[in-house]
């Protein structure tokens, strides 16, 4: 199955958790259930690889996952 970078946001914001440093998020794996540690490091690397073609900035990921 194919996740396109939209799914991936969407499924990667369940994962988005407030850091034990002031006022930082950031994404935790640990939030999901092991049989759904796949798909949510699959949306990883579909964001990622998103980033690396250049298709959005890694600043641009942020704001679109709530982590800015």
């Amino acid at each position: 199955m194919t996740m396109s970078l939209d799914e991936a946001i969407v499924l990667l914001k369940q994962a988005v958790k407030w850091s034990e440093v002031k006022n930082q998020k950031h994404i935790d794996l640990s939030v999901c259930t092991a049989s759904d540690r796949p798909l949510f490091q699959k949306a990883l690397i579909v964001a990622n690889l998103e980033v690396e073609k250049g298709t959005l900035t890694q600043d641009d990921l942020k704001i679109r996952l709530g982590l800015e």
